[in-house]
């Protein structure tokens, strides 16, 4: 069964840097993409950037192109999203997805 569990989440100015974890468990093929999404209070939940574990490809929405950086470590079964220059409407509870598997997820709040 597989598994992803995130962690890293917190509170920050406006401006700072956070850094997600997903750590992942329980996958049996050595392909697969795994993708971080966000879902702030009262609107849909919106795709943010994922990856490929087979050849590193990345996909970033618009609103965090060039400010967040998805990165995996394949030995460790682990992606990680880099947020930097982070702004107010990036506060949203972050979720960690492959295929109909969710995380948990983890709070990112940020203050103006």
């Amino acid at each position: 069964e597989v598994q992803l569990v995130e962690s890293g989440g917190g509170l920050v100015q406006a401006g700072g840097s956070l850094r997600l974890s997903c750590a992942a468990s329980g996958f049996t093929r050595d392909d697969y993409t795994i993708g971080w999404f966000r879902q702030a209070p009262g609107k849909a939940r919106e795709a943010v950037a994922c990856i490929s574990s087979s050849d590193g490809s990345t996909y970033y929405a618009d609103s965090v192109a060039g400010r967040f950086t998805i990165s995996s470590d394949n030995a460790k079964n682990s992606v990680f999203l880099s947020m930097n220059s982070l702004k107010p409407e990036d506060t949203a509870v972050y979720y960690c997805n492959t295929g109909n598997i969710w995380g948990r997820g983890t709070q990112v709040t940020v203050s103006s």
